[in-house]
């Protein structure tokens, strides 16, 4: 029996939409679907919930949960990762609160920034020993990551953890869908490409019946400029160096210098942009977690409709050899020319029964490119802190920081990482 293995599985909403798209796919019927997660109950919610999910839709696949990680990834075919190391409280909390002491303030902090650096050095090695373990349970499955920060962990997978990963991420599926609808353009027969890193791809091209949508965009886009909107940095930046970005407004603001400054407050209320943001969600998210466990976990009825998440299509196209192009995560072999070798990238990527394969796309164009560099910086220093276990590297990443440097000193970046260290404790390991 071919085997799924989902790790974080108290994920309990994003385990349904990927799990319950696996028992919806018909070249996925029986196959075992095993969950794993530290958090107990969450676990055996998210095992009911399929269950429900599973009787209702006629599924012959089997759910099972697992508290032994290693029997959970015991001859696993494929395995999904979607972990959160340290959780809203205490960990997110520290991440926003000690830099807001030194003036740095941020929106969403799970990407770079000096939040991002931080989920990251949590992170790496949770994942090198989730690796660990792949390596010797199912050294030949395919490992998709959902967890943020994408890039850096897609990375260390790939380069320190020996495990052939993929990491995937909402924003490429998203970005014309959520563009065009916003500008009120039709996205029928609408041809694309996307290239970059993760919430930092642009949409380098768009057409349709041969003709050029950027001039339209744009065009509507100044428009939507003249009154408050939810996309006002996104267009910005589109104004300022020619092309759209996948990734939302609310985190492309900390990705760069110049939007949220302490000597220039109302650049905040220009572009709408929402500080605090992450906490505010996580905040409301846990208030309403009670109703939605009785909605999710206690409903014998459940459905699940087919969700746009890409692991169960992935799956399909391996299974079936037939193709699937999706927008993949994966390490630069020469498929952006003008970034560095090392960096994981953003391309658009074939998935058959090959596995996936990612496309050459060559040189970003060079504005493009040089925005992509300022954040790779930040993460090839934080996976150097990682691996080395040196403090002066965690340094040298909140220092290149294109949104930290722009904002702080050197001497006060050195005492709040310093601070960062020592109030996450345990979560961290030692550094030198």
């Amino acid at each position: 029996m071919s085997k799924i293995t989902f790790l974080g599985a108290g994920s309990t909403v994003f385990a349904k939409n990927v799990l319950g798209d696996c028992l919806l796919t018909p070249a996925l019927q029986g196959f075992e679907i095993a969950l794993f997660d530290i958090d107990h109950e969450r676990l055996q919610d998210s095992a009911n919930m399929l269950n429900n999910i599973k009787k209702t839709s006629g599924s012959t696949s089997i759910v099972k949960a697992y508290t032994d990680r290693k029997e959970a990834l015991r001859g696993a075919k494929y395995v999904v990762n979607a972990i959160q190391v340290g959780g809203y409280d205490p960990c997110t909390i520290t991440d926003f609160e000690i830099p807001k002491k030194y003036g740095l303030r941020q929106t969403i902090a799970d990407t770079i920034g000096i939040g991002g650096i931080f989920r990251n050095l949590r992170t790496i090695p949770v994942m090198l020993d989730f690796a660990a373990d792949v390596r010797e349970m199912c050294p030949n499955a395919l490992f998709l990551n959902y967890t943020n920060p994408m890039a850096v962990l897609t990375n260390v997978m790939n380069t320190y953890g020996g495990v052939r990963t993929v990491g995937l991420c909402h924003s490429v599926q998203a970005c014309i869908p959520h563009l065009f609808d916003h500008l009120g353009i039709d996205q029928e027969g609408v041809k694309a490409q996307i290239a970059g890193i993760n919430h930092m791809a642009w949409l380098l091209e768009v057409s349709k019946d041969g003709v050029d949508l950027y001039p339209e965009i744009k065009k509507r886009a100044a428009e939507k400029q003249k009154e408050k909107h939810h996309d006002m940095v996104r267009f910005e930046l589109m104004f300022k160096f020619g092309h759209y970005i996948t990734e939302s407004s609310e985190h492309s603001a900390e990705y760069h210098p110049y939007f949220i400054k302490r000597n220039y407050p109302e650049l905040i209320e220009r572009f709408n942009i929402p500080l605090d943001e992450y906490p505010r969600r996580c905040i409301e998210q846990i208030s309403k977690w009670k109703q939605m466990r009785e909605d999710l976990v206690n409903d014998a009825n459940l459905t699940h409709k087919r969700s746009h998440e890409y692991a169960s299509y992935i799956f399909e196209a391996i299974e079936t050899d037939i193709p699937f192009k999706i927008g993949g995560n994966v390490m630069n072999t020469g498929l952006i020319t003008n970034l560095p070798r090392e960096a994981c990238v953003e391309v658009p990527c074939l998935v058959d029964r090959n596995g996936v394969t990612p496309t050459y796309v060559g040189d970003l164009p060079p504005q493009l490119a040089a925005l992509n560099r300022t954040n790779i910086n930040t993460q090839l220093l934080t996976i150097e802190a990682a691996i080395t276990r040196k403090r002066e590297h965690i340094y040298h990443a909140a220092m290149l920081d294109p949104h930290t440097s722009a904002e702080l000193s050197m001497d006060d970046i050195v005492a709040m990482c310093d601070e960062l260290i020592e109030a996450h404790g345990k979560w961290l390991p030692e550094y030198d």
